[in-house]
């Protein structure tokens, strides 16, 4: 360690510290835990809840404006700025995609034509509350992630890790960052992580699309509101420990399946190779990631670049991911709530839950498809269900299901990670199938 300074170990320790406080260290608060960035993030909402549905709509419409007027200029005239060029040329998928989120995002505003599109359940949630709380954790997620993936915490990790991650799940040390900081935090925050590793080069397509989709886990804080919702909050102890057993199953084996198996370890360019988290002969790990660890902060020298590329992350979730919820998850949301297609589709799953034994087959059932549009109706459909274990079920599945297009599924399909919308659907049935029997073994031990 001769050749680093007092110095170097500060520029190390001291933004690597300043990160695990604010995306991973968990606080206890009146409605149960979180973490620093969730807190600031629930004050930005506080102070601007009268404004964020206007900032939020003028934020998808000029999106989708600014993506028209790219889309007719053509990619060329932003070579000079790659930044923007990769945030507003995009497939004529993408461009159609925001322009119906700018459609939808003014009909629910100002409540234009049905309730289909601007109804509580429909629009209404989405524009009056799930697009606030993107607004206000984008805003200091991404302006503070550099805290995590630049000073050098990921480079130690990765060594350390690196033994664990490999064997279990076929990914890098370094993705045990993005678990913690999704576990304890939010999923959004981890979708955030993985996407800029990748663009960074950190991660393959492999990688980047199984960390995305497999360890962007439900908050233990929004874990405690569903089962709150079924009514077993006195349960949330062996609850929250059969989500997490459930969960590692579903992680060992979903990324030795297809679709996830089948990704190619290619990374986002060609400049970009495998980074090398291998332990040389005579080292300690420890010591060998904190020198990595060290290695890695030496780079960062400018305050300005800091806050330019925190800035940078900021806008590209809002721009980027904002429009492709309000599109695909209003859409969503109202085939869920106005259709019974969610209903038919379940229908199937019948013989499984008798299978499993699980009371009430038939009405939970209906429950299992409709967590693809919202990770939260199946609880608020099982409320209503009298077996107090086939509550449990449903609630545990719905947190494992994990991927939801009204959060989870929307900030894939609009981040870089390599994922499209026919994969999430697999991966929601899959890990539906796998989690389900696991949920259910333990429900039988606990009723």
């Amino acid at each position: 360690m001769e050749q680093f300074k007092f110095s170097d170990h500060l520029k190390f320790i001291i933004p690597s510290c300043i990160g695990v406080f604010l995306f991973i260290m968990p606080i206890k608060t009146s409605e149960g835990y979180t973490i620093p960035i969730g807190m600031l993030a629930d004050w930005v909402q506080d102070k601007l809840a009268d404004q964020l549905s206007l900032i939020m709509m003028a934020i998808v419409v000029i999106t989708a404006l600014l993506t028209i007027l790219a889309s007719i200029a053509g990619p060329d005239k932003l070579a000079k700025t790659p930044f923007w060029q990769n945030l507003l040329c995009v497939s004529k998928f993408w461009l159609i995609a925001r322009i119906i989120a700018a459609i939808f995002a003014i009909m629910v505003y100002f409540q234009i034509g049905t309730p289909v599109i601007y109804g509580d359940e429909t629009g209404g949630m989405l524009l009056g509350d799930l697009l606030h709380v993107l607004f206000a954790v984008f805003l200091f997620a991404g302006l503070f992630l550099p805290l995590l993936t630049d000073f050098g915490l990921l480079e130690l990790f990765g060594t350390l890790m690196t033994k664990v991650m490999r064997p279990l799940f076929r990914l890098p040390g370094r993705s045990s960052v993005d678990a913690l900081a999704s576990w304890i935090g939010d999923g959004t925050i981890g979708v955030l992580l993985t996407s800029k590793q990748y663009e960074y080069g950190f991660y393959n397509k492999r990688e980047a699309a199984v960390i995305g989709t497999t360890f962007s886990v439900v908050s233990i804080t929004f874990t405690l509101v569903v089962i709150k919702q079924v009514g077993l909050e006195r349960m949330f102890v062996p609850f929250y420990l059969t989500v997490i057993i459930a969960g590692v199953i579903a992680a060992l084996i979903m990324p030795r399946i297809p679709p996830l198996s089948r990704k190619a370890n290619t990374f986002i360019s060609d400049k970009y190779k495998e980074v090398d988290e291998s332990l040389p002969a005579g080292q300690r790990s420890l010591s060998y990631g904190y020198k990595k660890a060290l290695e890695r902060g030496k780079l960062e020298t400018s305050v300005f670049k800091f806050f330019k590329e925190g800035l940078k992350n900021v806008l590209d979730m809002w721009m980027g991911v904002a429009p492709v919820v309000m599109a695909l998850g209003l859409i969503a949301l109202a085939i869920a709530n106005y259709t019974p297609i969610f209903q038919w589709l379940g229908v199937p799953f019948i013989p499984l839950f008798e299978l499993l034994q699980v009371p009430q087959a038939a009405e939970a059932s209906q429950t299992v498809l409709i967590g693809f549009a919202d990770m939260f109706l199946p609880s608020v459909l099982a409320s209503s269900i009298t077996s107090d274990m086939t509550r449990f079920v449903v609630a545990a599945l719905s947190v494992t299901q994990l991927i939801y297009m009204s959060e989870v599924g929307g900030l894939l399909l609009g981040s870089k990670i390599p994922v499209s919308f026919k994969d999430l659907f697999i991966i929601f049935l899959e890990r539906t199938i796998i989690t389900l029997p696991v949920i259910a073994l333990a429900a039988h031990i606990l009723f």
